[in-house]
């Protein structure tokens, strides 16, 4: 049998006793940047993005607080518009659009969705590390951008956040392709650290979009909201980093035989569901096992769903194939040689009541029906009391040294 080396968990985070008051405090002292009320002053238009249902983020309670304080600065709600940025995620259905904003949200204001596929662009030119620059028109129509977020590890930029609801939030695709791939092609994973190439790009992509403000939050490991800080991109991002190093940052053994990483709050489908790997990873040794338990209502990936033609290749050969322009699905491929990676260093068995044996196979994975079955499995060849970790909220962990 295994022996447990920990159970690893976030922290306890008790939630703010009132979440607007909390929202309207930070709106009344934001950080490296005016007050809202004062920017809107002698403004007419303003847009508002908002992350979609894969996030937990409290929009339903943020938006109202961001209209009431344009409204401050002579901005009615008729001159706001909300735009859910969704990446290349699916579109959100009317449903999911009224439990996210609410139903006053819906009704009082216009909200449209960015749809990567045929979003009219800008383009901006390229990054000076070759990135192109395409974010949605919308967003130079308008007299004053505020972004919003929750702030949690992100393995592709360190964390999410900031300048992340531009880029990928409302950038074309080729743009998030780039950023996605100069993150996986990184010599380490880049989970948990707050300055890398990854973050400065996006940052720069959201300056030259014209993102004049963000609001982020800190959410509990039962999405309550914890804190909120706004003010400019960069300083209120980081310092909602603080906050969510608290909550998230968690001491746990390094070099284990297997971890067990449930997907939780991440379970949509696989391309959210794989955030789990990395912190895995961080704490298995290599040629370890993780367990990836993941219920995946919406199988692999509903928008990408050609990555299941070469997820299985080494990641080398992915990447070969991107620069030759040989896979469409551009962002596809970028997420593949990230998945790949982990692969290379570690087996990765999955269990998953979404995920059937084939897609499995495709992905370069192996299906077990449960952990049980997972467990016994990766038992041969190990030492007689091999070590066993268990990720209970593995996509927002980031695991530290203990």
């Amino acid at each position: 049998g295994y022996r447990v080396a920990g159970v690893y968990t976030p922290n306890p985070a008790p939630p703010a006793p009132d979440p607007e008051r909390a929202i309207r405090s930070a709106l009344a002292q934001p950080v490296g940047a005016p007050r809202l009320r004062d920017a809107a002053r002698g403004k007419r238009t303003a847009l508002i993005l908002v992350d979609d249902i894969t996030r937990a983020t409290p929009a339903d309670r943020i938006v109202p607080a961001l209209l009431e304080e344009l409204a401050a600065g002579g901005l009615s709600h008729e001159a706001v518009t909300v735009m859910i940025a969704l990446g290349t995620h699916r579109p959100m259905t009317p449903v999911e659009v009224e439990r996210k904003l609410g139903a006053h949200v819906v009704r009082d204001v216009a909200v449209i969705q960015h749809d990567h596929t045929i979003a009219p662009l800008r383009d901006l030119g390229v990054t000076p590390n070759g990135t192109p620059i395409a974010v949605n028109r919308r967003l130079f129509d308008v007299d004053l951008v505020i972004g919003t977020g929750t702030v949690v590890p992100h393995h592709i930029p360190g964390y999410s956040g900031g300048a992340k609801i531009v880029q990928p939030g409302v950038s074309g695709a080729a743009t998030t392709a780039a950023t996605h791939m100069f993150s996986a092609r990184a010599e380490q994973f880049l989970l948990g650290q707050v300055d890398n190439p990854v973050r400065a790009e996006m940052e720069r992509i959201a300056e030259q979009s014209g993102l004049d403000f963000v609001l982020n939050v800190t959410l509990n490991d039962v999405g309550r909201l914890v804190s909120a800080h706004c003010g400019g991109t960069r300083p209120a991002f980081r310092r909602a980093v603080r906050d969510a190093n608290a909550i998230y940052g968690v001491a746990a053994q390094h070099g284990l035989d297997v971890v067990v990483a449930g997907s939780h709050p991440c379970d949509i489908e696989f391309w959210q569901a794989h955030k789990s790997l990395y912190p895995a990873a961080m704490i298995v040794r290599p040629g370890g096992t993780i367990v990836l338990v993941t219920p995946c209502p919406e199988g692999v990936a509903v928008m990408h769903p050609d990555v299941l033609d070469y997820a299985a290749q080494p990641s080398g050969t992915i990447a070969a194939a991107y620069d030759r322009g040989a896979i469409a699905d551009a962002v596809g491929a970028s997420l593949a040689v990230a998945w790949a990676r982990v692969r290379e260093y570690a087996n990765v068995t999955i269990v998953s009541d979404g995920i059937g044996r084939e897609d499995a196979r495709a992905l370069g994975f192996t299906k077990a029906a449960d952990v049980t079955e997972a467990l016994a499995r990766a038992l041969p060849g190990l030492t007689t009391e091999p070590a066993l970790g268990v990720l209970t909220h593995a996509p927002d962990t980031l695991p530290m040294r203990a």
